[in-house]
């Protein structure tokens, strides 16, 4: 029986990270500079900002440089450690 393989992501490649959290005026910014951190050069075309229907929620997309799954878990566990961010995609 042949083993269930996941694909493997080929680095570097361009990498979208959706965050999720309570709309807030430096929800953004928060993100942004954490993303900064780790994959710098971010400009305002690598982000996406959707807000909820009735405004408690914004998703926001930040589309990356991907070096490596070390950096992609670096920025997770930073973003995961934010009150405002809610979920990590």
């Amino acid at each position: 029986m042949p083993e269930d393989k996941k694909p493997e992501i080929e680095f570097p490649c361009k990498y979208p990270i959706k965050v999720l959290g309570e709309a807030h005026p430096d929800l953004n910014q928060h993100v942004v500079k954490v993303m900064n951190t780790y994959a710098p050069k971010i400009t305002a075309s690598d982000l996406t900002v959707k807000n909820s229907s009735k405004g408690k929620w914004q998703s926001l997309t930040v589309t990356i440089i991907a070096t490596g799954k070390p950096q992609l878990e670096a920025i997770f566990a930073d973003l995961k450690t934010s009150s405002r961010v809610k979920m990590v995609l």
